[in-house]
This record gives C-alpha cells, structure tokens and sequence, in this order.
C-alpha cells in the first residue's frame, strides 16, 4: 500500500454506562478518524448494532440491566454479527475476569483508564489496519 491506512468510514461501537469513559473513547476514536456509535448499556447498544454494523465493539463488563458479559454473549450468539471483534474494557485486571470474558467470546481485554494509545493499538489489532 502506498499510501497511510484510512481509518474513515470504520465504525466502532463504545457501551459503557459511564459517560466519561464513553466520552474519552469517542474523542480518542474519532481524532484518528473513526466513526464512533456511542451506546449507555447493552440494551442500548443491541438496539443500535443492527442500524450501525461496527466493525469493532468495546464492551464495559460492569453495567446494570445487561453486563457486559451477557452483552458479549449475546452478540457472538448473532449470525450477522458473531465475527465482529468485542473488546471488553473493565477496572479489574484479573484473571478470572479475562477468562470469563474469553469464554464469551470476546477478543481482547482493555483494563480503564486506558490510554488513547492503547484503545488506538487495540483498534489497529483487531480490525486488521496494522501499523
């Protein structure tokens, strides 16, 4: 390729029930030139990924109604969206809670508060934009 890989017109989904990381995330997104669907929980977030079709969704494990676990879940359960990469974000690091998210499908793990250079290295991994 000959020319700098474009982010435009990618769109990557941010469920998250605090308004600040959801926030952050969508101005370190869209400063790279990503397309950024915003949801408050995984209700929200399952209303909106058939109208959106993100090629990327960050998902927040500790939200009410629908964690971000069960949200996962039942993304990886769609046939129209099972192969969309979930990265899950959490303020926990451990163990356990990679693994259950692993279990439920989900691609990677991002501990909060990340930075916007690991969100933007996370992006590039999984979507396949490389370096």
């Amino acid at each position: 390729m000959t020319t700098t890989p474009q982010a435009t017109g990618l769109k990557i989904m941010v469920i998250d029930d605090s308004s600040t990381i959801r926030r952050s995330a969508e101005i370190f997104l869209s400063q790279a030139g990503y397309d950024v669907v915003l949801a408050e929980d995984g209700f929200d977030a399952l209303a909106k990924i058939n109208d959106h079709h993100p090629a990327l969704i960050f998902c927040d494990i500790l939200m009410p109604r629908l964690d971000g676990y069960q949200t996962c879940a039942l993304i990886k359960k769609s046939a129209k969206f099972h192969a969309v990469p979930v990265l899950m974000l959490s303020s926990k690091d451990g163990l356990f809670d990679r693994a259950r998210g692993a279990m439920v499908g989900s691609s990677a793990y991002l501990t909060k508060p990340f930075s916007k250079d690991s969100l933007l290295a996370a992006v590039r991994e999984h979507t396949g934009q490389g370096q």
